[in-house]
């Protein structure tokens, strides 16, 4: 019987659902998933949700509104991970980017939520920014035993940072640099020429998981943001994929035999200098990288926003 294209790359990648949506999880049988401060709060403000929020509420009705934030993430978190055998990725609040006490702070509050659901540290990912400070703080939380996974990541040296770290997983972006090298490529954009193998975020996420192949990196990579299926494939081997309800849906809808572009013996096989890691190397090399660094900064406004958002779903809830 033929596979799908679905069902054929999860024999070479951990497949992971990008979505908080529990119906989709139900539907496309991820090993694990990952949420967002976006797909967090387009997930509660579904009708279908609606309880979930109120009872939050109603249970906790001295709470602040950051103390029902993160008790609706690890609700969210909660009924994810009755349905999948992995983890969960849950978002620290984007607000604290900057500032790695608070994000220590707030992620020892979400694992201890979770912990008094029952649920083991060992099957949640605290997802983090991937900034200087944002790394910083996953270095002392990898030590306290509490796994994190770097997001917003768009560029080698925040990889690098990130392995010296130790953090258990990084999540690279494939779609947002891609999306960046069209709009300034403009009418001179080969769409053609730059799919597959060719996108710059796909080689991107190559040459991140060739460094860390070649020089023995535990920490996994977990290719993040697709804008399109054939980004997913070139991608295939990749230690995970997390991928959206949208491309599931298209990849389960096609048959074929999907074949690992990436594995860890032809990565072997590339160069790639060792990279000194500390953090005036980070920022120089960051700030010399213009895609990185714009898309780093809009990322982490726009997920600013969408948790200011969240804010205003809670309180419309609290006054009704």
């Amino acid at each position: 019987m033929t596979k799908s294209l679905l069902d054929s790359l999860r024999d070479v990648t951990t497949v992971v659902a990008d979505t908080g949506d529990v119906a989709a999880i139900k539907q496309y049988r991820p090993t694990d998933a990952t949420t967002n401060p976006s797909l967090v709060l387009n997930t509660l403000a579904k009708d279908e949700y609606k309880p979930l929020l109120e009872q939050v509420i109603r249970d906790h009705p001295q709470a602040s509104l950051n103390e029902l934030s993160d008790r609706l993430i690890v609700a969210l978190g909660r009924d994810i991970l009755a349905l999948i055998p992995g983890r969960v990725s849950t978002e620290v609040d984007a607000r604290l980017s900057f500032d790695t006490q608070a994000t220590i702070e707030r992620a020892r509050h979400i694992i201890q939520r979770y912990e008094d659901h029952n649920i083991e540290r060992e099957r949640v990912l605290i997802k983090i920014a991937a900034t200087w400070e944002g790394i910083e703080a996953a270095r002392q939380l990898q030590a306290e035993g509490i796994n994190c996974n770097l997001t917003l990541l768009f560029s080698l040296p925040q990889a690098v940072a990130c392995a010296h770290a130790k953090v258990t997983l990084i999540s690279p972006f494939v779609g947002r640099i891609y999306d960046w090298y069209k709009h300034n490529a403009g009418d001179q954009w080969d769409e053609v020429a730059h799919a597959g193998p060719n996108d710059p975020g796909v080689q991107s996420v190559e040459r991140i998981y060739n460094y860390y192949k070649i020089y023995d990196i535990d920490t996994e990579i977990m290719g993040a943001s697709f804008r399109n299926s054939g980004q997913v494939l070139a991608l295939a081997g990749c230690d995970l994929l997390t991928i959206s309800p949208a491309l599931l849906a298209e990849l389960e809808a096609q048959n074929g035999t999907v074949e690992a572009r990436l594995n860890p013996e032809r990565a072997k096989n590339s160069q790639a200098p060792w990279m000194p890691n500390n953090e005036v190397v980070f920022r120089t090399e960051l700030n010399n990288d213009a895609m990185a660094t714009e898309k780093l900064a809009e990322g982490i406004r726009l997920f600013i926003q969408d948790s200011k958002r969240l804010d205003e779903l809670i309180q419309k809830a609290q006054n009704n």
